[in-house]
């Protein structure tokens, strides 16, 4: 089982402290783990492989691998390196993909700032069905949204959430890595300040447990199992039919006093500071 790990830095506006967990197993069915993951700051993200085990590992790991490598891993990314290195998996996937099907889909947060000196922000990006939660504690929200079919009916009111979680189509994802030339992520920048968690995961996790069953979990307490070990410990006791991924980070922003009310206006004007749609 995997340990929480404890990162730390001092930058010239705050302190910043990580506490992290992550866990993945192929569940009770799959014969492979397509699922793919990065936990070390300033970075964190699930990718969930599509196209078959000779393909769909592929696409997630080389979706994990050109991420993790295109960022510092010892002070905020830039928003502008995210959807840089996002485009060039992108690529990087479609050329996996020039002969068979392969896809992935992404999720993840990363703590960015515009310039140092500059408040910190979370970015929080997504393509296809695996998901974002923010957890304080008592509340589970979901910060993005999933790129799906039945997620379509449902904004469009032909169906609830509840009758998406059981509908014939759920599995089908209406936009995905390495599928087109052109592709954006769903982006949103949320201020970081205090402390704050985040949940990301596969749709293993959200298929097997529904929020209140998150909650529940988050809630627990277990003294030799971390957060992410216990997300997946109860979707393998729940049935286990996908494979299955989560990273749970901890963070805590202390703001020197110089930094205090320092603004964020130098973010990309493309990308808003605001919350995502409920």
């Amino acid at each position: 089982m995997g340990a929480i790990r404890d990162y730390a830095w001092d930058l010239p506006y705050a302190r910043v402290t990580f506490e992290v967990s992550s866990a993945s197993d192929k569940g009770l069915v799959r014969r492979v783990n397509e699922d793919s993951l990065v936990a070390v700051p300033p970075l964190f993200l699930v990718a969930d492989g599509m196209g078959g085990h000779a393909f769909g590992d592929r696409a997630s790991q080389e979706t994990a691998r050109v991420l993790g490598s295109l960022l510092p891993g010892d002070e905020p990314a830039r928003a502008s390196a995210i959807l840089d290195a996002v485009a060039e998996a992108n690529r990087a996937v479609k050329a996996i993909s020039e002969d068979e099907f392969a896809g992935t889909t992404l999720a993840g947060v990363a703590l960015v700032q515009a310039d140092a000196g500059q408040a910190c922000h979370w970015m929080a990006f997504n393509i296809g069905d695996s998901r974002i939660y923010s957890w304080d504690g008592v509340v589970l929200r979901q910060v993005s949204v999933d790129h799906s079919a039945v997620q379509e009916l449902v904004d469009e009111g032909v169906i609830t959430a509840a009758e998406a979680a059981v509908h014939p189509d759920r599995n089908v994802i209406t936009r995905a890595i390495g599928i087109d030339g052109e592709l954006e992520p769903d982006v949103w920048l949320l201020p970081a300040g205090g402390t704050q968690t985040f949940v990301i995961c596969s749709d293993g996790l959200t298929k097997e447990l529904d929020d209140r069953a998150i909650e529940a979990v988050l809630s627990s307490v277990a003294a030799d199992l971390s957060p992410a070990d216990r997300l997946v410990a109860a979707a393998l006791a729940s049935g286990g039919a996908d494979n299955v991924t989560v990273v749970v980070v901890e963070s805590t922003v202390s703001l020197s006093g110089s930094a205090e009310g320092s603004s964020a206006d130098k973010l990309p004007a493309h990308l808003e500071e605001t919350l995502p749609r409920p």
